[in-house]
């Protein structure tokens, strides 16, 4: 009994979560209706439970956590006050000539939205709002347009400073400065296949992305390009602003949210966007975010501490003994089974109940564990555009106008999809992409070790009196 009890207990909450019940409250009950029988049957010893406020005040005192609500706050400003929004028209009056443009204009804007707004959810549904209209109204198919404004959301994923990698620094105790520099070529690359595919599809058929008639000039050569250049540049600034702070080093995470909502607030006061009444609008909706980010930690912190005292984590690692091919049989099936359970599970469940238990294993097989995070990082992006379950897809489904169906949804999804399971090819094939701190290496075995012992007759020569 005692050897079932955790595989029981996982499987119990896999059925639940599927069932539709809230991932944080179902974390915490399955731990403690499955600890309780634990300590009924003498299989969980309940000393375990002391360790609960010690997991608590770490959550709290973590310092990498400290920037989720500072750079959602951040988001939420530049949401609300429409600076995003200009951005896309002042891109679009550069690129929507081409055929193709504002699909190329979508991906850029839906890069900068997703590094400023940090959640999938939120970037997919502003670019909808945002984008979708103007390309039908150009004429555009529709399942590129929907494909194009899904997987630009989802970039949001990956692209620092994403919040997502934070809480996968968190739940895979890596760096997450480590895990900032490692994702950023990654995700160039990622936004490069998509605008290639973008390419691909208008060279072949223009007719499906036309281009845009240029309007009629309503101001002078310099002013129209000063109004475009500081509505384009305005928000990648802020992102660059956060960025270039932490990857410098000079701020930590938490100070580098800080810049960004320093520099958000300035950037909406310059444009005369910022009310009160937006302000209450941000703080209200980066409150409520974060309380959700808050409850599942906790959740999921209660429920790996149970699992653990009732030797889940030996299960899991006598589970993967049985997995041929070592290092990379180990790769293939953890990648195959987080693409497998995206189709049921969303981003949460996956990252707060499965990758930390597999974490203890990639480090006893000497994964390198940043490298691991940026490929499952891309790998769970996948998990945004499954149709039908896909939570990006329900987004879009939500902000998107009648004419486009969910059948147009589905299958605009799919080339990005195939493009995002390229990429986990890619990583897997080349390591080196990710790039990594080099660590020291010491060989005990050539290690030389010169003492020379001091003169003392000399000394004593020295202080010998004369005669």
């Amino acid at each position: 009994m005692a050897d079932l009890l955790a595989p029981i207990m996982l499987t119990s909450l896999v059925v639940v979560l599927i069932a539709g019940f809230p991932v944080a409250f179902t974390l915490a009950a399955v731990a403690g209706l499955f600890g309780m029988a634990g300590i009924l049957t003498g299989h969980f010893n309940p000393v375990f439970l002391l360790n609960m406020p010690l997991r608590l005040l770490g959550t709290f005192y973590n310092d990498n956590l400290l920037a989720i609500p500072l750079l959602v706050f951040m988001g939420m400003i530049l949401e609300r006050t429409g600076i995003a929004e200009d951005m896309l028209v002042a891109l679009n009056r550069l690129f929507g000539r081409l055929p193709g443009g504002l699909a190329y204009t979508t991906v850029i804007v839906g890069a900068v939205l997703s590094a400023i707004t940090g959640f999938v959810s939120a970037s997919v549904m502003a670019i909808g709002l945002i984008a979708v209209p103007v390309m039908l109204r150009a004429g555009y198919d529709h399942r590129l347009a929907a494909g194009v404004v899904a997987a630009s959301g989802t970039l949001a994923q990956i692209l620092p400073p994403s919040l997502v990698l934070i809480v996968l620094a968190e739940q895979l105790e890596v760096p997450l400065l480590e895990i900032y520099r490692g994702a950023l070529l990654p995700s160039a690359l990622l936004i490069a296949l998509y605008c290639a595919y973008v390419f691909g599809v208008t060279w072949r058929t223009p007719g499906l992305a036309p281009a845009v008639a240029r309007g009629p000039a309503s101001a002078g050569l310099a002013q129209a390009v000063w109004i475009n250049a500081t509505a384009a540049l305005a928000p990648l600034g802020v992102v660059l602003a956060v960025l270039g702070s932490i990857y410098f080093g000079v701020v930590t995470p938490a100070e580098g949210g800080a810049v960004g909502v320093t520099a958000a607030l300035l950037l909406g006061l310059a444009k005369r966007r910022l009310t009160g009444r937006s302000l209450r609008e941000a703080m209200d909706a980066a409150g409520i975010l974060c309380s959700g980010v808050i409850f599942l930690l906790l959740g999921a912190s209660f429920f790996t501490l149970v699992f653990r005292g009732l030797d889940g984590q030996e299960w899991v690692e006598a589970l993967f003994r049985h997995i041929p091919a070592g290092q990379l049989g180990f790769l293939l099936f953890v990648n195959v089974a987080v693409f497998v359970l995206a189709f049921f599970l969303d981003f949460f469940e996956i990252a707060f109940i499965v990758l930390p238990l597999i974490a203890p294993v990639a480090r006893a097989t000497g994964i390198d564990m940043v490298w691991l995070t940026v490929l499952l990082a891309v790998n769970l992006q996948t998990s945004f555009m499954h149709p039908p379950f896909g939570i990006a897809l329900y987004n879009l489904r939500s902000v998107a106008p009648p004419s486009i169906t969910t059948a147009q949804i589905y299958w605009g999804a799919v080339p990005f999809l195939a493009l995002q399971i390229l990429m986990v090819v890619i990583l897997m094939a080349f390591p080196g992409l990710v790039a990594t701190t080099p660590k020291a290496i010491l060989d005990l075995d050539n290690v030389e070790m010169n003492f020379q012992a001091p003169d003392y007759g000399a000394d004593q020569e020295a202080d010998a009196p004369e005669n």
